[in-house]
């Protein structure tokens, strides 16, 4: 199994080399003896880095590498770790024997196969074996795993060996035996080759036995003809024949591709050999005789017979427009609960296959999400989420479940990090490999698409974060033109790539790099907008590492890749474009974070139409905002929150100071804050978390759309770069890796954050509530704007008006707040006299003078309109909005699902008969067995003393 690293966003810090592996005493122990594995690091991707070693290691048994792995990546409590030996040298004891190591009770274990990581996970060997046993077997010719063209009636010649005396040889093809022999060595000619056949050459010496397996691939040639119109490449389903598919597949310089899949018992025949249209070059096949509804699995093998120097002459790919992929690596790990009914993956095949199944049931979408209106660009609070990371069963369901929690807080769009198809299961998902496809460790499509109508039902729009700078590994685009040295099925892109860079063409390169000005790659890349938009009714995409999308400049060159480039511009606006034709109302937001005078190209694009267009472009306001939170005024001028100091002509910054790749402002204020002043220093969380909801008044207030990373409005304080086990680390460092992309715990739900059990956290959730209502609902906010600190950033003050609006309406808004560590007199210069109300709650105040300074504590802020706010909702969250109890019945326990904070249960005569108090657990079991039988009333509360109350049958 090659281990491909799962990660990443603006750097990938992988190292890879061949580590030096021995048995402990030089010989190959026996599989029912203990050993021990020696691993020199010297040389290796690992030989600077001084922490901990683990192994990542499984076994061949019965003929299978990669069997019986101990724990999973990334792991660190259930993956072995090595021991140091001295200087470069470690060590891994398999104890008691081999066998009770990995778990193994009966089979052939002929190989330890492995791989050495940093503790981290993003620095790694590649894989090492070591043989078990004194008896070993060798595949001479053809090489294990190949394939080789032959012309129809060809023969091929099959030689092997082994050690440790003689042993039986057992050839078959396509599952039949066709020669056996004994001895210490082999060799067979298979003659009169004229079908594909697949190999497998079993080699037995008592109860261990070697599978080598390889194939042949007979060259019928390609037949000329002209496909129907209007296919596209990928699968087409029939309209009207459910038992018919017809499949595409453009392959430019290819010389012919067979169709492999469960619909031939993965032996393809001439007759799934695929045509060639004269007119596109593209091949395709029509499937016929398919049952409706019954899913299959297919690849493509496709074939260069005079392939590019360190090209593989075939390669076995699924599908580069696959929907659902099944992926040898990844599936054994993803749990039932989040994809029940998982398809099964082939059994004998490798590498990842395609799911095709005709008559599938369309989704039932609400009328909330087929006549759904977006919300307006300029009152867009968008909240990003690392689904992983959200909440502990890391799957759709999760955030469907808290969809109280983000309609409460006002937000109206929801925007996912990538959930299209990436490589491993516990990623931030910009490794993607089919773009087309969604992962299936985060759920089902029809679960995915549960959630979005969800969200609709809500006011909520959906936005999909998207990585189409690059691929990784897996693609199939990248495979069937790679540079495949070692010959283990993975490389990069080779100069021959009519979708791909050989070497990135920009200095941020990520995986393998797209080259967007191929027509290949623009037709690519509009069938994945497409299907996000109309299968899946997307409303908008976050276009990842747009800075990527231009043939101009060449890696390492940082001048180039961040000036304005023309070919840049034109190829994004084709794709902004391009969205806008399948939906005139699509958000497209770019990643840029480049020259102004680039993204106004982009800001500025078509806002005169009506609909108005124009990119959104991401506003990065971190720094700015981590001083303020730290209590400095150094570099903490926040006037680029808004689009006016960008020179944008409308409302289309997204403006945010946290997100998923910048590390938490309250981690920073508790790490390096301001320890002077008259209040208590920034040290601790009690002083830091409060600070919050200051700076959501000071970003989410400024017009145009802002932008939220989950959990900042609850002052989430787990440091980015905070790794599995709880230590913290950094980019820069080499002991123990960087833990940026490592999966994050979720303590605002497990710790109950939203209760009175901390009520800072409270407090800030519900100003930042507040402060998303009056941004949304009051017109002003889509208005003008003015950031102008008092004398010193410490002291900010950001006016926001709309001179066009009568003096009865909200017109004027000033918001002042003191970002100091000691209390602070500000001059808020109101515009006039008068009247004036904190918007947060609508009490007045009379202003007699402009210019009177209003003293605010340390860390607090104020918003004032000149006319109360016309929404003031109820600011405590209810965290019972949907509570529910189950089983129901039930005869012991049951458990309730939502989050409470006590529990009575009363007779239905109203006697309390239980009481459970600080809960702080979902997964709380309520024990009743000493109740009778009969019918009970539970009362739950919240920290808020909300209540709910529900009945319960006691069998």
């Amino acid at each position: 199994m090659k281990k491909v690293i799962l990660f990443v966003l603006t750097g990938l810090f992988v190292n890879i080399a061949i580590g030096q592996v021995s048995w402990q005493g030089g010989s190959n122990p026996d599989a029912t003896a203990s050993a021990t594995i020696l691993f020199d690091k010297t040389g290796t991707g690992l030989a600077t880095y001084t922490g901990t070693i683990y192994a990542h290691t499984g076994v061949t048994l019965n003929g299978t590498p990669w069997q019986n792995v101990k724990g999973s990546w990334g792991n660190n409590t259930t993956q072995p770790a090595l021991t140091l030996v001295s200087g470069n040298i470690y060590k891994l004891d398999l104890t008691p024997t081999i066998l009770a190591f990995y778990g193994i009770s009966s089979g052939s274990v002929t190989k330890i196969n492995m791989v050495f990581r940093n503790a981290a996970g993003n620095a790694q060997t590649t894989d090492l074996t070591l043989d078990v046993g004194a008896f070993q077997a060798a595949l001479i010719s053809p090489s294990e795993y190949s394939n080789t063209i032959i012309n129809s009636g060809q023969s091929l010649t099959i030689s092997a060996s082994n050690t440790n005396g003689s042993a039986n040889y057992n050839l078959l093809a396509n599952g039949v035996s066709i020669n056996t022999a004994s001895g210490t060595s082999y060799s067979y000619t298979d003659t009169n080759i004229t079908v594909n056949k697949a190999y497998e050459l079993q080699i037995t010496q008592g109860s261990t036995f070697f599978t080598k397996t390889f194939g042949v691939i007979v060259n019928a040639g390609t037949a000329n003809q002209a496909m129907a119109s209007g296919l596209e490449d990928g699968i087409n389903y029939n309209a009207t024949d459910a038992a018919k598919a017809t499949l595409v597949l453009d392959a430019p310089g290819k010389d012919f591709v067979y169709v492999a899949g469960s619909f031939n018992n993965w032996q393809p025949g001439t007759n799934y050999l695929m045509k060639k249209d004269p007119g596109t070059g593209k091949f395709w096949l029509e499937l016929t005789g398919l049952t409706p509804g019954q899913n299959y699995t297919y690849q493509y093998w496709v074939v260069d017979a005079t392939p590019t120097t360190n090209s593989p002459a075939v390669v076995k790919t699924a599908d580069p427009y696959s929907t659902l992929v099944l992926s040898p690596f990844d599936d054994p790990y993803i749990p039932a609960a989040s994809y029940p009914n998982l398809p099964a993956y082939p059994s004998g095949q490798e590498r990842e296959v395609t799911v095709l199944k005709t008559a599938q049931t369309p989704y039932n979408w609400s009328t909330a999400t087929t006549n759904f209106v977006k919300p307006k660009k300029e009152d867009l609070v968008v909240y990003e989420v690392l689904i992983r990371d959200f909440d502990a069963d890391r799957n759709f369901q999760d955030l469907i479940d808290k969809i109280d929690y983000f309609k409460n807080l006002n937000i109206n769009a929801i925007q996912l990090m990538p959930v299209m198809e990436f490589e491993g299961n516990e990623s931030w998902g910009y490794n993607t490999s089919f773009h087309l496809a969604l992962d299936k460790f985060y759920g089902t499509a029809d679960k995915f698409k549960q959630f979005i109508d969800l969200c609709h039902q809500n006011g909520i729009a959906v936005i999909l974060d998207v990585a189409l700078n690059h691929a990784f590994g897996r693609n199939p685009m990248v495979r069937m033109w790679m540079k495949d040295a070692d010959g283990d099925g993975w490389g990069d892109p080779a100069a021959d790539n009519p979708y791909f860079n050989e070497f990135a063409k920009h200095s941020y390169s990520v995986g393998s790099d797209f080259n967007h000005s191929q027509a290949r790659t623009k037709y690519y890349t509009k069938r994945v907008v497409k299907q996000w938009i109309q299968e899946f009714k997307i409303d908008g995409f976050r276009w990842d590492l747009t800075k990527g999308f231009t043939q101009a400049c060449s890696g390492g060159d940082d001048t180039c890749t961040n000036t304005y480039q023309a070919d840049r511009v034109a190829i994004l606006k084709e794709y902004a474009d391009y969205s806008w034709s399948l939906d005139p109302t699509h958000y497209v937001i770019f990643e840029h974070l480049g020259a102004d005078n680039e993204e106004q190209q982009w800001a500025n694009y078509r806002i005169s139409e009506s609909p108005s267009k124009g990119v959104m472009m991401w506003g990065e306001l971190h720094e700015a905002y981590k001083q303020l939170a730290l209590g400095y005024s150094t570099n903490a001028d926040i006037t680029r929150m808004g689009h006016v100091s960008r020179g944008f002509s409308a409302k289309r910054l997204l403006g945010y100071p946290e997100s998923h790749d910048k590390d938490r402002l309250i981690y920073e204020a508790v790490a390096f804050g301001n320890g002077g002043g008259t209040a208590p220093p920034l040290n601790n969380l009690n002083n830091a978390v409060p600070r919050m909801s200051a700076i959501g008044a000071l970003s989410i207030l400024v017009p145009g759309p802002k932008m939220i990373w989950h959990f900042a409005e609850l002052g989430m304080n787990n440091s980015i770069y905070t790794c599995e086990n709880g230590t913290v680390n950094s980019e820069s460092d080499v002991t123990t890796g960087d833990c940026k992309l490592a999966t994050k715990p979720q303590p605002q739900w497990a710790n109950n954050w939203l209760t009175m059990t901390s009520p800072n956290r409270q407090q800030v959730y519900n100003d930042w509530k507040r402060l998303i209502q009056l941004k949304i609902n009051e017109p002003v906010f889509e208005a003008d704007y003015a950031i102008s600190p008092d004398a010193n950033n410490i002291r900010q003050r950001i006016y926001i008006y709309d001179n066009a609006l009568p003096s009865t309406s909200l017109k004027n808004v000033v918001v002042l707040a003191n970002m100091s560590v000691a209390s602070q007199s500000i001059n808020p210069s109101f515009p006039y006299t008068g009247t004036w109300y904190n918007l947060m709650d609508n009490t007045p105040i009379t202003v007699t003078n402009t210019t009177a300074t209003i003293t605010l504590a340390p860390g607090t802020f104020r918003v004032y309109g000149n006319q109360p706010a016309s929404t003031l909702g109820n600011n405590d969250y209810n965290a019972l909005a949907n509570v529910s109890l189950y089983p129901n019945p039930t005869s012991g326990s049951f458990t309730i699902k939502g989050q409470v904070y006590r529990v009575e249960v009363y007779s239905i005569t109203g006697q309390r008969v239980k009481l459970y108090e600080n809960i702080t657990s979902e997964d709380y079991q309520f024990d009743i067995n000493d109740l009778n039988s009969g019918i009970y009333l539970v009362k739950a509360y919240d920290g808020n003393n909300n209540s709910s109350t529900m009945k319960l049958i006691k069998q």
